[in-house]
């Protein structure tokens, strides 16, 4: 027939050889390969071609069995193709060359005689017929010498595996898994063709050299990089699971067919193959432990996004976490609005395309951009990792944000599989959750920031022009009284307290208007309070509302951040403010306690208190009764405060009664 296995496992052969020179010409690897899986390819159809001819004409035709003696001959050359591909691999030597000629021409003489020891009367003697098969000494020998020439190439490749390291050591191991599973596939089956005359023999041979040399040629060209070990235990995974299955699927179709209907045993049977699927696989999964460092590392990313809000520290927590998981000695996890604000974080020139390339392939390795063609951007992203010394990165677009995470070289310097880069994507899909909502935070804080800044400045200005007046009218007087020492005297003392206090309350202003990674030190309440209280007392005096201040806590110091504590301050008050709006009696206490751990800033008014609906709900986004706002105040407060360990909550009190909100700030040690 035209089309057989070998024909069919010749004409795939060469495409993939084919598409993997296409892929990369400039790589030695994929050139090399190109040159194997020719030569593989010529062997299978001569034997195709053989099979063809032996079997159209009379047993015995001439023209088959030289067609055969061609594919032994040619078959010869083989083995030595898989030791430039093995050179390739470990850059000993990018094709033929004087140096390979002098290395390899021994083993290029041996294969010469083999193969024209194929065309001698000793290998397949004339009198030879389908009918009564002879075989001469030279086929033996020719048997002998092949499996000598692939003996070679294993001890040499396995020499070669302890003196590389990295990608070239990766695609070693699998080279050799593919080469010596398909050799020793058909050492045995030519073995078992000499004494039993199998037919099946014969078929699969050109089956075990197309699976193996296209599941090699793709895991050591591809961009995707595997390890040989993964796909030692990954194949062993799903041999035991087919195997298992379909011997239980089997006997429970045989023990039902003939009592049930055949359609209904054949459905039994294969939700007997499906649970062996699941259950066996599952406990293969756990005695191989494919992958322990993925699990830890995403149970402590749960863990780090339920206990830090703040952006800096997620940061910086994460990347212990990919570091620990990438056994590397450095990560970089960096998130921004856009990749412009990434690209300014990782201190990359604005016109570099380095991350927009990353964008657009969605994950980088040394590796992969050695693999793949160089296109526009490669270079620059190849260049950031080898800079950096980098193993992998990955780029994960959110909604509203844009994440880079980045893991340095393993410590083992075996580059990272294909495996474990799909496991970095997950863990940092994961990670861009946490970090959107912090990037959301911090908008959401410096929104309510501006706001409050809004809802100060016209009391602000009302007390500043008070001194700038009596600035005015003293500048104005100077001139003509300017010789009166005591009024001299009375000017500079006026003038230097005045701006000194216009300085510091539009000092605060701005402070407050300005977005704010927070950190923690030891400072007084006390004198934070008051220093809060200065930008509130205008707004509470338009409003007439009365400022009661009992500073109580003698022992004041606290652990927390002074800019932290006057935006919560200023929250809460201005909130009391606006809540006492109409009422007879209008009042804001702020009152500080000293306690044994911690001290308490507590901020109570006169207002119609919390309804007991709204209580669940107070410190969540978005949940106001004003008609003006977002409610954002109280659930800012509660992320500020968490990220400086300290904690706020609603005292409970009878409705009409007023509302009493309690901060505790931990002392320091």
């Amino acid at each position: 027939m035209l089309i057989s296995t070998a024909s069919f496992a010749a004409l795939v052969i060469f495409l993939i050889g084919a598409l993997v020179w296409w892929s990369n010409p400039q790589r030695g690897v994929n050139r090399a390969i190109l040159v194997s899986s020719t030569a593989t390819a010529a062997w299978l159809a001569c034997l195709h071609v053989a099979a063809y001819v032996y079997g159209r004409h009379h047993p015995g035709a001439p023209a088959g069995l030289v067609w055969f003696k061609l594919s032994c001959a040619v078959g010869a050359f083989v083995p030595l193709t898989f030791l430039w591909v093995r050179d390739s691999i470990t850059a000993a030597f990018t094709g033929p060359s004087i140096p390979w000629y002098v290395r390899y021409g021994p083993w290029l003489l041996f294969a010469a005689v083999l193969a024209g020891l194929c065309f001698t009367d000793a290998f397949i003697p004339s009198a030879s017929s389908p009918l009564q098969r002879v075989r001469g000494w030279g086929y033996y020998a020719y048997i002998g010498g092949a499996e000598f020439l692939n003996l070679v190439v294993l001890i040499s490749s396995l020499r070669s595996v302890k003196q590389v390291q990295g990608n070239a050591r990766l695609e070693l191991e699998v080279w050799l898994i593919g080469i010596c599973s398909v050799q020793l596939i058909i050492m045995i089956a030519m073995t078992l063709n000499t004494f039993f005359r199998a037919p099946w023999t014969v078929t699969v041979q050109p089956v075990a050299v197309l699976v193996f040399d296209a599941g090699t040629a793709y895991a050591i060209t591809t961009h995707r990089i595997f390890e040989a070990g993964q796909i030692a235990r990954i194949l062993v995974r799903w041999m035991i699971v087919v195997a298992v299955g379909a011997l239980l699927g089997g006997l429970t179709f045989f023990a039902l067919d003939a009592s049930l209907a055949s359609p209904v045993a054949f459905l039994v049977a294969i939700a007997v193959v499906l649970t062996c699927d699941r259950y066996i696989g599952s406990w293969l999964d756990q005695r191989f432990d494919f992958f322990p460092q993925a699990t830890a590392a995403r149970r402590a990313a749960f863990e780090a996004s339920t206990h830090e809000v703040r952006l800096g520290p997620l940061e910086r927590r994460f990347a212990e976490i990919l570091k620990g998981w990438g056994q590397s000695e450095q990560a970089v996890v960096v998130s921004g609005t856009t990749i412009a604000a990434v690209q300014e974080a990782l201190k990359l020139a604005p016109d570099n395309p380095a991350l927009e390339t990353l964008g657009r392939i969605g994950w980088a390795t040394p590796e992969r951009l050695g693999r793949e063609k160089h296109t526009e951007g490669r270079a620059e992203l190849g260049d950031f990792l080898a800079a950096h010394r980098l193993g992998a990165a990955v780029l994960v677009r959110g909604s509203s944000s844009v994440v880079v995470c980045c893991v340095g070289v393993p410590a083992s310097r075996r580059p990272f599989s294909y495996p474990q880069v799909t496991q970095l994507l997950e863990l940092s899909a994961i990670l861009q959750g946490p970090l959107e909502r912090a990037h959301l935070a911090e908008k959401m804080q410096h929104a309510e920031q501006l706001a409050t800044v809004g809802m100060l400045g016209a009391s602000l200005a009302h007390e500043i022009r008070n001194p700038l007046v009596s600035l005015k009218a003293f500048v104005q007087l100077l001139p003509s009284r300017y010789h009166e020492q005591a009024f001299r005297d009375k000017f500079f003392v006026l003038m230097t307290d005045e701006v000194k206090r216009i300085d510091r309350l539009t000092e605060q202003l701005l402070d407050l208007a300005s977005p704010h990674a927070y950190s923690a030190e030891a400072v007084g309440l006390n004198a934070v309070v008051k220093a809060g209280l200065e930008l509130v007392a205008p707004r509470a005096a338009e409003a007439q509302v009365g400022i009661q201040l009992r500073l109580t806590a003698e022992a004041d110091r606290v652990y927390t951040d002074p800019a932290a504590v006057k935006q919560v301050l200023l929250n809460l008050c201005l909130n009391a403010i606006q809540v006492l709006e109409g009422k007879p009696e209008r009042w804001v206490r702020v009152e500080t306690l000293g306690g044994v751990d911690a001290v308490e800033l507590i901020v109570s008014d006169s207002g119609p208190g919390i309804a007991p609906e709204m209580r669940a709900k107070l410190f969540q986004p978005f949940q106001s009764t004003k008609s003006s706002g977002f409610g954002l105040g109280l659930a800012i407060c509660r992320d500020i405060l968490a990220g400086l360990d300290a904690t706020i909550e609603a005292v409970a009190a009878e409705p009409g009664a007023g509302a009493t909100f309690r901060v505790v700030f931990p002392c320091p040690r």
